[in-house]
Formats: structure tokens, C-alpha cells, sequence
């Protein structure tokens, strides 16, 4: 089973600072068809404007995922952390029993594109927690690179979910597969470029639910960058 969701279907915010895509309901964009899929609640695209961002705000029992694709933003949160956060890098910060955190943009004129990625963790209740890892030299060596997982797998930062999530930079005519457990699902998110996934086409921005699928195969139709999800 498959379902494609096109970019230019996702909810649409501008609120001048922010211009923000989402995938799944959130904020003032409700779906009752799009609350998520399997365990993965949000998929927001933002686009901040230099010199502004997100104050000061409070979440609870998500595990909150930021993947930045050009420019950098500057967190701070309860917990003590004050840390910058760049291309080719992921955070994950478990909101667990509450934090306090805001996010603005590192460049007071430049802009800042990045994924805020939402996934309901496997049990409530637990202490917050932070992690934060640079990528960007795994990425020029590998076309697939797991990111995040269960345990910290292949030194990925560990979630408190039944999760993996890769980041994929594929260059044309390139071709690769992955290969599945049993019963898996798994959330394509574009970030740009072209590609076909099990005879899907996809470009910048679509989104694509995959369920029952034994293995995964992509093959670039020119230089991409893509998310994926194996969820339970």
C-alpha cells in the first residue's frame, strides 16, 4: 500500500518570519485525514527569516527531531543546553516530563530552512533528555546513513520509539535498496530532487506512506536528498 502526498497539498502557513509547510495537522491546519502516520505525528518544512525564530516554549511527551538543510539555528532549553545547530546535522530532544526550549535563526539576515519532526514516544513519563550529532562526514562517504534509532544503532542518536530514520543523498542515476522487517512501515520525505521509490516518482518536498513493503528501491533521476522512516 501506498499514498502519495504532493507538496503542494501539505497545510500552508505565512506568517511572514515563518513560512511553514506541514504534512500532518498542526497548529491552525487541521486534517482529520492527516494526524500523522504510525508513530510520526509532525512533519514541518520552516523557513525563518534571519534575525527571528521561536521564543521560549514549552513541550511535554514527544520526541522532538530538527534537521537543518541550509543555514543554522541557535536552541536553548531548560535543560542547560545552548548549542548551534548546522547543515548535515540532526537533533533529537525528548520532552519527556517537560522542557522549556526556544530556536531562532543564527543569521540576523540570512535565511534558515529546516524539518521539524514530531514522533510520539513508546511510553509517557520520561526524563527529558538532548541529542545532537554531525552527520556531514558520513553523508559524503555513504548515500544512505541511519541517523536516529531505538538504541543508537551504527552510531545513530537513540529515540524512545520503535523508529529509524535515514537521511539519503543520492546522485543521478544512482540506485539503492533497503531492505525491510516484516511488517514495517515507512514515511519518504523529499527534501529536493527526483526520485522513484518502488515505482512512486518523487520530487522536492512530496511526502509518500509506504506499508508492507519488503524492501525499499530508489533510484535518483538527479542529485536528491530524502528522509526515511521505518516505523512499527
Amino acid at each position: 500500500m501506498t499514498n502519495l502526498l504532493p507538496s503542494t497539498e501539505r497545510g500552508h502557513v505565512n506568517f511572514g518570519w515563518l513560512n511553514s509547510h506541514h504534512s500532518f495537522s498542526f497548529g491552525d491546519y487541521y486534517n482529520p485525514e492527516r494526524m500523522g502516520f504510525r508513530s510520526l505525528r509532525v512533519i514541518n518544512e520552516d523557513r525563518i527569516e534571519g534575525g527571528t525564530g521561536f521564543p521560549t516554549h514549552p513541550h511535554r511527551d514527544m520526541e522532538i527531531i530538527s534537521y537543518v538543510i541550509k543555514g543554522a539555528l541557535e536552541h536553548q532549553d531548560s535543560m542547560g543546553n545552548k548549542t548551534r545547530i548546522l547543515p548535515g546535522e540532526v537533533q533529537r530532544m525528548s520532552a519527556g516530563t517537560g522542557i522549556r526550549h526556544s530556536e531562532y535563526n543564527a543569521s540576523p539576515e540570512e535565511e534558515a530552512h529546516f524539518l521539524q519532526i514530531w514522533i510520539l514516544p513508546d511510553k509517557q513519563g520520561y526524563e527529558p533528555s538532548y541529542g545532537q550529532k554531525s552527520f556531514a562526514e558520513e553523508l559524503e562517504k555513504n548515500s544512505m546513513v541511519m541517523v536516529v534509532s531505538p538504541s543508537g544503532e551504527k552510531g545513530s542518536i537513540s529515540i524512545h520509539q520503535d523508529v529509524r530514520l535515514w537521511i539519503s543523498r543520492m546522485k543521478k542515476g544512482q540506485k539503492e535498496t533497503l531492505v525491510l522487517l516484516p511488517g514495517r512501515h515507512n514515511w519518504i520525505q523529499m527534501v529536493k530532487g527526483q526520485i522513484t521509490v518502488n515505482g512512486q516518482d518523487l520530487k522536492t518536498s512530496d511526502g509518500l506512506a509506504l506499508s508492507g513493503e519488503k524492501d525499499l528501491s530508489f533510484q535518483a533521476s538527479e542529485d536528491s536528498e530524502f528522509l526515511v522512516f521505518d516505523l512499527a
